[in-house]
């Protein structure tokens, strides 16, 4: 269980990054492929499922189009991507 919880926070903190570098919005198809480039490869159930959680949190708001997901990045979501703010379930981001 602890594994768990340790992928989804870094899991949550790679998407938003993702979204913070692609100018705030994107679909859920290239922020999977974005995830990766930061080291943190997920399948598409597991960056979908995250993205419902962070929209849970107004992090991001969602959009859905043609079967894919497009995300936008809040100001609380930038704020988060950047270490401005903390939310629990979200790795802080490193220095």
């Amino acid at each position: 269980m602890a594994l768990q919880k340790i992928q989804n926070e870094h899991a949550r903190i790679s998407i938003l990054r993702a979204l913070d570098a692609l100018n705030y919005t994107s679909n859920d198809s290239i922020i999977k492929d974005a995830c990766e480039q930061f080291g943190n490869g997920m399948s598409t159930d597991q960056v979908r499922t995250n993205l419902g959680w962070l929209e849970e949190q107004s992090l991001v708001t969602i959009e859905r189009k043609g079967g894919y997901m497009i995300a936008t990045l809040t100001s609380r979501g930038q704020d988060v991507a950047n270490g401005r703010a903390f939310v629990d379930g979200i790795k802080r981001p490193s220095a």
